[in-house]
């Protein structure tokens, strides 16, 4: 799953959301200096926030397709997943990682992160969590099981709770930067916000997302075909509503 975001990595710049403001300012004046080092930068979304906020930023990213349109779009990209990326003696920061931090080991990657931060630099992973209207989201859940019965995903548990099912993922980050050393105690930040989303819009999110990538275009389809139904149901839009969540560490004097 996690190499199969870049079959259409412009629709995923496209229809990815962006990440608040507030949440790019925070971290950026929690930051001794403005290198950035952004983990699993994709097609380069957050990576554009961080330097428009003033960073200058080197992604690192183990699909190519998705460095290139980094690239193209104005950030320096790395091909290499995080473990294995040789940093050359570089050191940063700011450690950053945009809805990428799961896919990268929990201990190795905080190893690594202690080893390319300087003293007092800051690790900070983040994440939507996008929450669909009550009513909406039993309805699209219920299109996911009808199309994917045998899907590995609880569509129904996902989109009830969306914020508490994450949570153990952003427990499990922590114990990771815990277990990995070099790092003062993890905070938590939390960003609400909400976005009007169309029909139009969530059909080209959809496709984007892990549960989605690797689906067969005719399955793919009919999963369209039912949650446009289904917001058509409802007049044709919604708000959808976010939480972005960060989970983040300083980097301790000594290791």
């Amino acid at each position: 799953m996690a190499e199969s975001f870049g079959n259409d990595a412009e629709r995923y710049d496209r229809a990815r959301p962006r990440y608040p403001q507030a949440m790019v300012d925070r971290i950026v004046a929690a930051c001794p200096g403005p290198d950035v080092l952004d983990v699993g930068c994709g097609t380069g979304i957050e990576a554009r926030q961080f330097q428009a906020a003033g960073c200058k930023v080197l992604g690192v990213e183990p699909d190519p397709r998705m460095a290139d349109f980094a690239r193209h779009s104005g950030v320096e990209a790395e091909v290499a997943t995080f473990e294995a990326w040789d940093p050359v003696g570089r050191d940063f920061d700011a450690v950053i990682a945009g809805m990428a931090w799961h896919w990268v080991d929990p201990v190795a990657g905080a190893v690594k992160a202690a080893q390319v931060l300087r003293p007092g630099g800051r690790w900070a992973a983040f994440w939507n969590v996008s929450q669909l209207p009550p009513g909406l989201d039993e309805a699209i859940a219920t299109v996911c099981q009808r199309v994917m019965p045998d899907g590995p995903f609880d569509f129904k548990g996902m989109m009830k709770n969306a914020v508490d099912m994450y949570q153990l993922m952003f427990d499990k980050v922590a114990d990771g930067i815990r277990a990995g050393g070099g790092f003062g105690e993890t905070e938590q930040w939390r960003f609400d916000w909400e976005h009007p989303c169309t029909r139009d819009e969530l059909l080209d999110l959809l496709p984007t997302q892990g549960a989605f990538t690797r689906l067969p275009p005719d399955t793919l389809a009919e999963v369209l075909e039912g949650v446009g139904a289904a917001v058509d149901a409802i007049g044709g839009s919604f708000t959808m509503r976010y939480a972005t969540v960060v989970v983040t560490a300083v980097r301790t004097t000594t290791a």
